[in-house]
């Protein structure tokens, strides 16, 4: 009588932990350089956006003949405020958070552009200033 020798398809523990601990050592070394590269990412998006507040802006001011005050302030770019007569606007489709989900600020005449105006995000510590390049405010300046 011939036996049916069964063989067990699957895994061997020491293989599955083998399996993780390369997994393991993988996400450690590619983790930081993904999450680096993320913060990256978000402060060139908040540039992008701030320079599409900077050309929207100076149109505004060819249109009107001064920029918006600091009480209209980015909202002057989407609806016509009641003083701006010669506003021919939308100059930008709509006002969006900067990367970290903070509103973008105005500020006319600017503290660091003092014939101009500042437009800028806080960052990524979400507070005025910043010490370390990582926390420091993204601006026009």
């Amino acid at each position: 009588m011939l036996r049916k020798i069964k063989y067990s398809r699957g895994f061997t523990l020491l293989e599955l932990m083998i399996v993780l601990v390369i997994i393991g050592l993988l996400a450690g070394i590619i983790g930081p350089n993904l999450f680096k590269n993320l913060e990256k990412s978000e402060a060139t998006a908040a540039k992008a956006q701030v320079d599409s507040f900077v050309k929207a802006i100076d149109q505004y001011r060819i249109d009107n003949g001064d920029f918006p005050n600091n009480t209209e302030g980015l909202q002057a770019l989407t609806s016509a405020p009641a003083n701006a007569t010669r506003w021919k606007g939308p100059y930008i489709k709509k006002i969006p958070l900067d990367p970290w989900g903070m509103p973008y600020q105005y500020q006319y005449p600017g503290e660091h552009n003092s014939n101009n105006y500042d437009v800028f995000s806080f960052g990524k510590d979400k507070v005025a200033g910043g010490e370390k390049d990582e926390f420091q405010d993204i601006g026009n300046w």
